[in-house]
């Protein structure tokens, strides 16, 4: 049984700060803002704190932000 299996196996309720982020209702995961992958709260890396987003990687994270600014392809 791996930890996402089971009755304890919850999804965690975030609040996404400048460098941290702070649970606010427990769990043992997030769920990407993109791909609904779930992640870790131990392997949680990466996040926006203005859309308080969590996402998978920084390469997803890279292509939220361009999305969310179009402005920024033109840099």
């Amino acid at each position: 049984m791996n930890r996402f299996e089971g009755p304890g196996a919850r999804e965690a309720v975030v609040r996404y700060l400048d460098g941290d982020f702070q649970v606010t209702s427990p769990g043992s995961f997030v769920r990407c803002a993109v791909t609904g992958a779930r992640i870790p709260l131990d392997e949680l890396k990466y996040w926006s704190v203005a859309r308080q987003e969590p996402y998978a990687d920084a390469e997803i994270s890279l292509n939220r932000e361009i999305d969310c600014d179009p402005g920024l392809r033109k840099r």
